[in-house]
């Protein structure tokens, strides 16, 4: 029990650190799916498209962090499989 515990925060501690550090390419895709966001909240409030529009477009943005994440949620996910 102790080791799994160990382990889980090993992991945590590693994909925090590194979330933190973020690369110039992913801070500049994490921008733009933010203002990809706000347009289509902008949008959707002026009544310019729906609500099921606005969220294609912010699924649209999510993909784009997504991909700027590269496989650091894939090396996390496969430690916390590994911990539990």
């Amino acid at each position: 029990m102790m080791k799994k515990i160990f382990a889980f925060a090993s992991a945590t501690v590693l994909g925090l650190g590194l979330a933190a550090c973020d690369s110039p390419a992913e801070e500049a895709a994490e921008e733009q799916a933010e203002a990809i966001e706000e347009q289509a909240d902008d949008m959707e409030d002026a009544g310019m498209i729906t609500d099921e529009e606005a969220d294609a477009m912010e699924a649209q943005a999510d993909d784009i962090e997504d991909a700027a994440e590269g496989d650091t949620d894939a090396l996390t996910e496969e430690v916390e499989e590994a911990v539990n």
